[in-house]
């Protein structure tokens, strides 16, 4: 071993008890996500992505490109699926939105504080109702945890406890009943407004879409428009045939009235969408297989399976167009017991095909060349955030272990670690740091790696921790004797050396071990 052997972790499957706070603060001081124009004070629900938050970010995207347009799955047939790319316009024709039933449907019950001035979804509220109909009810945000209602309860109610209450949510009640309830955020019942909707798509004001009289327009709420739009320009331009897919990546926009829990929920994201065409007769059996094959995708990137849940959405909670709705979800540190949404895997028939059609004018419908059926195909939709998937993985990958300085580290796959190895010359001597840029300079072309050489080693060994680096290679003494390096295992703090010319082999090597 060389002199920079440490000591091994004495806990590197410790159980971990993760604050949001930590991983928030992580990812400001080590450059993952920042809060958008924080010199001006930031702006509510959108946020920038710094360095390794772009590279994190940029691997997600890329891996998932990869698995759905580059090398798609293997179908039923034993024969790789046709999926094509898209990349549409942010702002697209207003009657888009007419026909998609976002500017009639596109609603949240919301309502206001008259005392606090602040807004909240209806449907995003919980009240206590006394069970006896004695005292006031208690409203909280959906996120409250249980000490924050016993609080309340204790201030506000006399200590009675939860069990003399039922619960409710806000957009259940009459607004008759709004008289005797308590705000989340105020001590005094009847403050709260009757709800009402609210369209949650941002508008960009005038514009001259045909060259005339200005058009209110929009930026789009959703990625898979775009697809659907263009579904006649790809089967008329590609070799495709049903079944077959078309997979988009871009930007959103959603007026979300109360941004929360971190990038979890903001008014800018992006999203990664798929939209798989098919007979409707066959569409039962592309859900499941749609349905396994995001399970791989998950599993693929590291992603501990045991903290998902797939929810089988009911009737009546399911979108007007879905025929059946599985929404996959994640325990993230916010959801207490619980469990929120990651991604949604929708059967959405072929309403928008339809909608589209109807509005537009044009004839969308497919003709199979072989039976010369023609129909308009039903669409399998697996929907994904790209910034909830980051967020994910963050949240994933935060390892607490008190066995080494920087107290925790990221477990990022190796696949989706911004940094995939790290190269350390022990000191800022010469004839360290020239060994140290050429093998650095060796390795980049091939992988995204850090040259590292200022501060002491140990503190150098935390900062590539912190970031989820993997491996990292350090340069010393016996480097310039006998062109050996040693690897430090991010994850057991495990030490070997090897030599210095099979340090890409290595990387390589261990890569398709993990993966």
């Amino acid at each position: 071993m060389a002199q920079t052997q440490e000591k091994e972790s004495q806990t590197p499957n410790a159980p971990t008890t993760v604050d949001m706070k930590d991983i928030v603060s992580l990812c400001k001081r080590r450059g993952f996500v920042f809060p958008a124009s924080e010199i001006y004070g930031g702006i509510n629900g959108f946020w920038d992505y710094g360095p390794l938050g772009t590279e994190l970010k940029n691997n997600i995207r890329d891996l998932w490109w990869k698995a759905m347009v580059v090398t798609p799955p293997i179908g039923p047939d034993g024969q790789p699926l046709q999926i094509v790319g898209v990349d549409s316009a942010i702002i697209q024709n207003p009657r888009c939105w007419e026909a998609s039933g976002h500017i009639d449907g596109f609603n949240d019950p919301m309502l206001d504080c008259k005392e606090t001035q602040k807004r909240y979804r209806a449907d995003h509220v919980f009240v206590l109702i006394p069970r006896n109909g004695e005292g006031p009810s208690l409203a909280f945000d959906k996120d409250a945890e249980d000490d924050e209602v016993a609080q309340r309860l204790k201030k506000l109610a006399r200590g009675r406890p939860k069990s003399d209450y039922n619960r409710t949510t806000l957009d259940k009640l009459p607004f008759e009943a709004f008289v005797n309830i308590i705000g989340p955020d105020t001590k005094t019942p009847g403050t709260l407004t009757k709800p009402r909707q609210f369209n949650m798509m941002i508008s960009t004001g005038g514009l001259s879409v045909t060259g005339g009289e200005e058009t209110k327009s929009y930026l789009r709420p959703e990625t898979c428009a775009g697809i659907f739009l263009n579904f006649k320009n790809v089967v008329d331009s590609s070799r495709v045939k049903v079944p077959f897919g078309i997979a988009q990546i871009g930007k959103m926009f959603r007026n979300e009235v109360t941004p929360r829990n971190f990038i979890f929920r903001t008014r800018e994201f992006e999203g990664m969408e798929l939209e798989w065409f098919c007979h409707k007769d066959e569409a039962p059996m592309w859900f499941e297989f749609w349905f396994e094959q995001r399970k791989k995708w998950w599993q693929s990137v590291g992603l501990d399976m045991t903290r998902l849940h797939y929810l089988e959405v009911p009737d009546g909670d399911r979108a007007h167009y879905s025929q059946r709705t599985i929404d996959i979800e994640y325990r993230f540190p916010f959801s207490g017991e619980g469990y929120d949404e990651l991604e949604g895997l929708a059967h959405r028939g072929n309403f928008d095909l339809t909608q589209h059609q109807a509005f537009s004018g044009t004839k969308l419908e497919y003709m199979d060349p072989v039976t010369n059926e023609r129909y308009l195909p039903d669409v399998i939709e697996p929907s994904l955030g790209l910034t909830r998937a980051l967020l994910t993985l963050l949240c994933d990958a935060y390892t607490v272990d008190p066995g080494r300085p920087s107290g925790m580290y990221m477990n990022f796959h190796p696949s989706v670690a911004p940094k995939k190895a790290a190269i350390l010359p022990l000191t800022a001597k010469e004839d360290h740091v020239p060994l140290a840029t050429k093998l650095y300079m060796d390795l980049r072309e091939h992988y995204a790696v850090d040259l590292d050489i200022k501060q002491n080693i140990g503190k150098r060994y935390a900062r590539q921790d912190e970031i989820g680096t993997p491996f990292c290679f350090t340069i010393d003494d016996q480097t310039r004797a006998d062109q050996t390096v040693t690897v430090r295992h991010r994850n057991t703090m495990r030490q070997e050396r090897i030599g210095m010319d099979h340090v890409a082999a290595y990387i390589a090597a261990e890569m398709k071990k993990i993966s």
